[in-house]
């Protein structure tokens, strides 16, 4: 746990000292929700930084936020939408929190996931795609309500472009409701937003990553009305990450620490009068500074 600021507390989920991916997810973090004085909303804001190497996908139960990136992408995001950045060769972005009505006291409360590139698509040209919440598929049924949020699951597809097999899922159960994982990917994992779980007799709660091995099927009981996020697919291999860099290379992570430190990396056009700079920090790739929250 951390505060990003007075009363914004952000989870860390991914990487933890025990599980360091689940299929291609090397991150996540669960923001809010925000109980945050309004005079201090803006000391909220991520400034413009750097990514390769992956994908970033935000995803927001509350609130609104403000992108930009170096593409010249201006987008406002809101509640239900999916927000699919690939760095690639090189990216950068901030994330605004300028929402009239969070300004005025409204809530904010996000979720945001990494998703490693394949070796083949790590120097891909960078993206960046807004997904309505009508271009995803929803499923309802006795107590439960789903939106299949990226990937495949439960026979349906997601319209979100993908650059490996895996899921990503919203679900919310009413008390007494049972849910099943989906099939068919090697590494699966559901994280406790709030509520809890019961899952072979042990009852888990709000802020737990609960992950399973392959050919294990466990039913997902919610004890009380519960908000949860599943998420897997297939491992893409070692992947190394210091602060918002990931690659498959540790001379690659390198290369673009210094040309983030030397200005080569361009910032967003919209939002260039300030930046975060490169940590200063003498540790390896694989465990260096770790990423900014929600970054």
């Amino acid at each position: 746990m951390a505060q990003i600021s007075e009363g914004f507390a952000v989870k860390r989920i991914l990487p933890y000292q025990l599980r360091r991916m689940i299929g291609p997810f090397i991150f996540m973090d669960h923001g809010g929700p925000l109980n945050i004085p309004i005079e201090s909303i803006r000391s909220l804001d991520v400034l413009p930084h750097p990514h390769i190497g992956l994908s970033t996908v935000s995803y927001l139960f509350s609130g609104m936020v403000t992108h930009r990136d170096s593409l010249g992408v201006e987008q406002i995001i809101t509640p239900g939408e999916v927000n699919w950045m690939t760095a690639g060769k090189g990216i950068v972005h901030s994330e605004r929190f300028e929402d009239p009505v969070m300004l005025a006291g409204g809530k904010l409360e996000m979720i945001q996931t990494w998703v490693a590139l394949p070796e083949k698509e790590e120097e891909s040209d960078p993206s960046f795609t807004n997904y309505k919440p009508t271009q995803l598929p929803v499923f309802t049924d006795k107590g439960v309500w789903m939106r299949l949020i990226a990937g495949d699951a439960y026979g349906l597809t997601s319209e979100v472009k993908t650059h490996s097999p895996l899921f990503y899922v919203h679900v919310e159960l009413d008390q007494g409701a049972h849910f099943g994982l989906p099939v068919g990917h090697s590494e699966r994992g559901a994280y406790i937003v709030r509520g809890s779980l019961e899952v072979n007799g042990i009852i888990y709660k709000s802020g737990q990553l609960l992950v399973f091995t392959k050919g294990i099927d466990p039913l997902l009981i919610a004890k009380e009305q519960s908000t949860v996020m599943m998420l897997g697919g297939e491992h893409l291999g070692e992947r190394f990450i210091w602060w918002n860099f990931v690659s498959s290379k540790k001379e690659r992570i390198e290369q673009a620490k210094e040309d983030w430190k030397q200005g080569r990396i361009i910032l967003p056009p919209m939002d260039n009068q300030e930046f975060v700079p490169l940590p200063e920090d003498k540790s390896k790739p694989a465990g260096g500074p770790s990423p900014n929250h929600l970054s």
